[in-house]
C-alpha cells in the first residue's frame, strides 16, 4: 500500500472513531454511571441518573452525538518510533477532525482567538492540540482522543503553592475549585491532578490524569492513597449530578506527578464532566486496529 493510501486509511479511521466517541461513552464510564444510580437515594438525583440513560440510549438510536457540546478534540498519541506514519500524524489528525465535524456531525467549536471567528472545521490554530510521547523501537501508534467541552474546562487551574503548603496545600487547592466552579461541569465529574514544578507540567498532567481509565490508581502508594482521600472529600461536598445535590460528586479522582524542584509545587486540576467522552484506539504497523475503551465498537 503506497503512504497516500495508508495515510487516507488512517485519516477514515480516526474521523470514524471520532464520531463514534461523541455517541457513545466509554465502557468504564457507563458502567460506573449505572453504578452511582443504583446507589443513589435522592429522589432528582435518581430522576436525573435516568434522564443520563435516556440520553446515552436516544444517543445511540438517533446517531447522534450525547451531548451538544462536542468540545475542541484533543489527542494524546504514544507512538513508536519505527510507527510508518509517525511524521504525518498530526496532519491526519487535523484532517480526521475536519471529516468527523461534518460526518457525525460536530458542533463548531474552533474560535481563532484575537480575530473572534469561528472556523466552521474544529481546526484552527493549535487545534486540535496533539501531546505527544515517543517510544524507541516500537512500530505501534496508540490514540486517546477527548472531546473538551466548555463545561468541564472551566474549573480548569493550575498554581505553584509554597513548598510549605505542602500536600495539604494540593487538598485545599483541588476542593476549592470543586466547590466554587464544580457544578458548572455537569457533576458527578472525573477529577485530573497534576502535581510537579511549574504550572504546564502540572496542567498537562492533570489533563493526561483524566485518559486513565475509571479505576485505575496511581502506582505510588502515598498518590493513590490521596487520590482515595480527595475522592472521599469531594463526596462529601453533595454536589451530586448536574449540582443539584446528590450522594456522589465524581465519578473519580486520577493524580499524575513528577519529581518537582525543592522550592516549589506545581498543581493543576481539570474535569471531566459526566459524559466523559474519551477513547482509546491502537495501531499496529500495517494499521490493524484494536479498541479498548469500547469493547465490540464498529467502525
Amino acid at each position: 500500500m503506497s503512504k497516500e493510501a495508508q495515510v487516507k486509511q488512517m485519516t477514515d479511521i480516526m474521523a470514524k472513531f471520532v464520531g463514534y466517541t461523541a455517541k457513545v461513552l466509554p465502557d468504564d464510564v457507563a458502567a460506573k454511571l449505572k453504578e452511582l444510580a443504583e446507589k443513589e437515594t435522592v429522589p432528582i438525583a435518581k430522576l436525573l441518573y435516568e434522564t443520563y440513560a435516556k440520553n446515552q440510549k436516544l444517543a445511540k438510536e438517533l446517531n447522534r452525538p450525547s451531548c451538544q457540546d462536542t468540545g475542541v478534540l484533543q489527542y494524546f498519541v504514544k507512538c513508536g518510533t519505527n510507527f510508518p506514519l509517525i511524521g504525518e500524524l498530526e496532519g491526519l489528525l487535523k484532517e480526521a477532525t475536519v471529516q468527523a465535524t461534518f460526518a457525525t456531525p460536530l458542533r463548531h467549536n474552533s474560535v481563532e482567538t484575537f480575530d473572534e471567528y469561528n472556523t466552521g472545521k474544529n481546526v484552527g490554530k493549535g487545534t486540535p492540540t496533539v501531546f505527544w510521547e515517543i517510544v524507541p523501537d516500537s512500530d505501534t501508534c496508540e490514540i486517546d482522543t477527548y472531546m473538551a467541552g466548555g463545561g468541564c474546562t472551566l474549573p480548569g487551574h493550575a498554581m505553584v503553592l509554597m513548598p510549605g503548603e505542602g500536600y495539604e496545600g494540593v487538598t485545599k487547592f483541588v476542593l476549592e475549585r470543586m466547590y466554587t466552579y464544580g457544578p458548572n461541569a455537569c457533576p458527578p465529574f472525573l477529577v485530573g491532578v497534576g502535581v510537579a514544578t511549574s504550572v504546564e507540567t502540572a496542567a498537562v498532567l492533570s489533563k493526561k490524569a483524566l485518559m486513565r481509565p475509571l479505576g485505575t490508581h496511581n502506582p505510588n502508594p502515598r498518590a493513590a492513597e490521596m487520590e482515595k482521600l480527595l475522592e472521599e472529600g469531594i463526596n462529601k461536598i453533595g454536589l451530586g449530578p448536574q449540582g443539584m445535590t446528590g450522594s456522589a460528586s465524581v465519578l473519580g479522582v486520577h493524580i499524575e506527578n513528577t519529581a518537582r524542584h525543592p522550592s516549589a509545587i506545581g498543581v493543576a486540576v481539570n474535569i471531566g464532566c459526566w459524559n466523559h467522552r474519551r477513547g482509546h484506539i491502537i495501531f499496529d504497523k500495517d494499521l490493524h486496529y484494536t479498541i479498548t475503551s469500547h469493547k465490540g465498537a464498529e467502525l
